[in-house]
């Protein structure tokens, strides 16, 4: 019997790492050891052959902990504090929420990790109905083209009946600067990012024209707020949302968050840049 044992043991077969993971099961490595500290304690005769087998186990598992099972405990540890802190102290905010939303914003936002809009304007569950993108860009209307963005705003502005729509665009952005960087003969150099930011093409030539003697840098922080007028503009070739805006029932602005000096501009369509309002 011993014997089968020491051939059962040296067979060629997956980890228990890969074992685990392949049945969906979390590699925890402190569980994995008392596992087999408990199935050795039975066994006593495989104690000193398995003591090798321990080693290898433990040193695959630090690996595996290294890398995905990191990432697996930050989403699980993000939610556990989000439940104590927000969840489970606000017990009437989401019962009411559990009944349905009433977002009085639509906010077009970067998908930038840096510019999370419900942090940088606080907004609580339900009051933003939020659509995120490269560059935070509103194509104009085109029932084949873009239809994500088409049937995200045609359900906030007719079913939930937001009466804002805000586009912030923000310092540093990777799109914008992308767009300034296409070549003028159209070539690209993506299958996805620059045929995107191409929407934006009328905020990079207005900048370079009325702008030609600014250094790239500042080229690309006046394309940032300018690629901003170009969504809003968008924003009114869709006839629901043109419509419901010259009843005065739904307002178009747009922000510029500066996270370099923590400022934030607002601005509505056809004013003007304000001062900052957040500082």
């Amino acid at each position: 019997m011993f014997k089968n044992c020491i051939a059962l043991c040296c067979a060629k077969r997956p980890s228990v790492a890969e074992d685990m993971e392949a049945n969906g099961v979390p590699v925890y490595i402190d569980d994995v050891i008392d596992r087999l500290n408990k199935l050795l304690s039975e066994k006593n005769d495989l104690q000193i052959f398995a003591a090798e087998k321990i080693k290898q186990l433990t040193a695959e598992l630090e690996v595996s902990d290294a890398g995905e099972f990191k990432a697996v405990e930050r989403i699980r540890n993000g939610f556990a504090r989000f439940k104590k802190e927000k969840y489970d102290t606000n017990p009437t905010l989401y019962g009411e929420l559990a009944k349905g939303q009433s977002p009085k914003f639509l906010v077009f936002a970067c998908s930038d990790s840096r510019v999370c809009p419900s942090h940088i304007l606080n907004f609580q569950p339900g009051e933003a109905f939020v659509v995120r993108n490269i560059a935070n860009m509103v194509p104009p209307y085109d029932t084949i083209k873009h239809s994500g963005a088409g049937a995200a705003i045609e359900y906030a502005v007719l079913h939930l009946k937001v009466e804002n729509i805000v586009v912030i665009g923000h310092s540093c952005c990777g799109g914008i600067k992308g767009l300034m960087s296409i070549p003028d003969d159209g070539t690209t150099a993506s299958d996805f990012i620059e045929q995107w930011v191409k929407i934006g093409l009328p905020a990079k030539s207005k900048v370079k024209a009325d702008c030609s003697d600014l250094e790239y840098s500042d080229l690309c922080t006046k394309c940032e707020k300018e690629a901003v007028n170009v969504s809003l503009g968008n924003l009114l070739t869709y006839p629901f949302v043109r419509e419901a805006a010259l009843n005065k029932k739904l307002s178009l602005k747009g922000a510029h968050y500066d996270f370099v000096n923590g400022s934030f501009d607002l601005w509505n369509l056809n004013i003007g840049f304000s001062s900052s309002i957040i500082y």
